[in-house]
């Protein structure tokens, strides 16, 4: 479904991706990890047709430019992780029908009405979104994406914004989506619970791991040198140790 063919991308003269080479599925729910400042959402955003960078994006074997991404627009939804930056509509309502109008569709109000239901948020479509909390938001943006049913969708660090039950719901949410699904994100847990394959980016915006997260998880070099886990003092009821810890 997508080939990236050594991409590479520099804001000035840094680079923040360098020489990336991937190919990812149809269906595959694949994990991009890394830490903050590793390229995650740079990449993200030029699988959404937002950025152009050097080298070749194939998708769904064309090739993606300036000139031909806005066909490819509608099969990609992108979830940033601060959902104000996506907000600019009035209501709910309107948030999610948006897209819809945007891309020609036809029954809008039962399809807003078919995609709140679903995401538990009838309730919210006469208030402003900009007056929910972080998860809400969060939960009436991906529901403005779903709602045109694209292909690909790409989430960029998504929990970041969510409580423990949003987050749980979120889960079981990625779990149940039959779509190509690229998750961007430092926390593990997440990646872990959600998909099989994981992509790392280490802090010179390279790949530096492709393969079962299972294996992943099992590997603390590469979990070290890409700033996944980081080892500091525990403290114990009468003595203090060291121990290595993930970033959920």
């Amino acid at each position: 479904m997508i080939k990236l063919k050594n991409i590479s991308y520099k804001y000035e003269d840094d680079f923040v991706l360098e020489n990336i080479n991937l190919e990812i599925n149809k269906n595959e729910k694949v994990a991009l990890l890394g830490c903050n400042g590793s390229g995650k959402s740079t990449l993200l955003r030029i699988l959404a047709a937002l950025y152009f960078p050097k080298g070749e994006y194939l998708f769904e074997n064309e090739k993606v430019t300036k000139k031909s991404a806005k066909k490819f627009r509608k099969k990609i939804g992108i979830l940033f992780q601060n959902p104000d930056s996506m907000i600019f509509n009035p209501s709910v309502y309107d948030e999610i029908a948006f897209s819809l109008k945007e891309f020609g569709f036809s029954d809008i109000e039962k399809k807003v009405l078919e995609i709140a239901r679903k995401f538990n948020i009838e309730k919210f479509l006469k208030k402003s979104p900009l007056n929910l909390s972080g998860g809400e938001k969060q939960k009436v943006m991906l529901a403005s994406i779903l709602a045109y049913n694209p292909e690909l969708l790409l989430l960029d660090e998504p929990s970041t914004a969510m409580d423990p039950k949003t987050t749980g719901w979120f889960i079981d949410f990625l779990l149940d989506i039959d779509k190509t699904i690229i998750l961007a994100t430092h926390d593990l847990g997440v990646a872990y619970e959600t998909c099989e394959r994981a992509i790392v980016l280490d802090e010179t915006h390279k790949i530096i791991y492709d393969g079962d997260i299972e294996e992943l998880m099992k590997n603390l070099d590469i979990l070290i040198k890409a700033n996944l886990i980081h080892k500091h003092k525990k403290r114990d009821k009468n003595f203090i140790n060291s121990q290595y810890h993930t970033h959920f």
